[in-house]
């Protein structure tokens, strides 16, 4: 009497932070507000950076582009995040647990980014005669 039994798991579970309703509901306006805000500052940053004229120096150049990998970063995860808020049965398969991960260790330009305005800024303060004609060439 021996079962051959191949068994396949392509769902992860998540356990999340509670079990109660009225916590996760109160859990989603919260996590919901804060994701709405973050999206709406930074696309509002992203606007004033291409619409204004005096905004298109290196410094705002590479603001602009931190705005752009903040939103790609912080709308890998909390979409799925504020859906098992309310969704009753809290699985994620294993290829959007995995694209998921991959998006969010794939935002280290953020850190190349902040490494280039930290030079932006250490050339502004050192040379500012000559700071236009030493960052523009590298962005």
């Amino acid at each position: 009497m021996r079962r051959d039994s191949l068994t396949w798991v392509d769902e992860r579970v998540l356990l999340g932070l509670s079990n109660d309703r009225q916590t996760q509901a109160g859990l989603f306006i919260l996590v919901g507000a804060t994701y709405l805000l973050t999206l709406l500052g930074n696309e509002l940053i992203l606007l004033l950076i291409t619409r204004d004229a005096p905004l298109h120096l290196p410094r705002y150049f590479f603001l602009g582009h931190l705005s752009l990998v903040d939103i790609c970063y912080t709308s890998s995860g909390i979409p799925q995040m504020l859906a098992h808020f309310l969704l009753k049965e809290k699985t994620i398969s294993f290829a959007r647990c995995a694209a998921q991960i991959f998006f969010s260790l794939a935002s280290g330009t953020e850190f190349l980014l902040l490494a280039a305005m930290a030079y932006d800024c250490y050339v502004a303060v050192c040379d500012p005669q000559n700071s236009m004609h030493i960052v523009q060439p590298l962005v």
